[in-house]
């Protein structure tokens, strides 16, 4: 059974960083590709970054693209979402996502995704 838990969520400032950390089980780590999504108030879940499985490609949303970083580690069945120079637009569940082995979390879509976390909140206040 597959196990995907988020860690990592709080309240914070505009202009602060959150470092989310998603703890995966049950699953072929090393060979799977991982990502993020969110889903803000009255919103739907949207991609906001992912990996292939090798970790030689990852892509990121427009709007978070030079302020959040995805890894991967592997020897921690983690994967990880830096997040710097907050928005309060970044007020969101962010929830982690997983793929069968050898598919790619680039710029993946909801229905591309096999296995979904709980999600962690997130909320930036102004």
């Amino acid at each position: 059974q597959v196990q995907l838990v988020e860690s990592g969520g709080g309240l914070v400032q505009a202009g602060a960083s959150l470092r989310l950390s998603c703890v995966a089980s049950g699953l072929s780590f090393a060979s799977s590709a991982l990502g993020w999504f969110r889903q803000g108030p009255g919103k739907e879940r949207e991609f906001v970054a992912g990996t292939s499985w090798n970790t030689h490609a990852t892509h990121y949303a427009d709007s978070v693209k030079g302020r959040f970083t995805i890894s991967k580690d592997n020897a921690k069945s983690s994967v990880y979402l830096q997040m710097n120079s907050l928005k309060p637009e970044d007020t969101a569940i962010y929830y982690c996502a997983a793929r069968r082995p050898y598919r790619s979390m680039v710029q993946a879509s909801t229905t591309d995704v096999e296995y979904w976390g709980r999600g962690t909140q997130v909320a930036v206040s102004s």
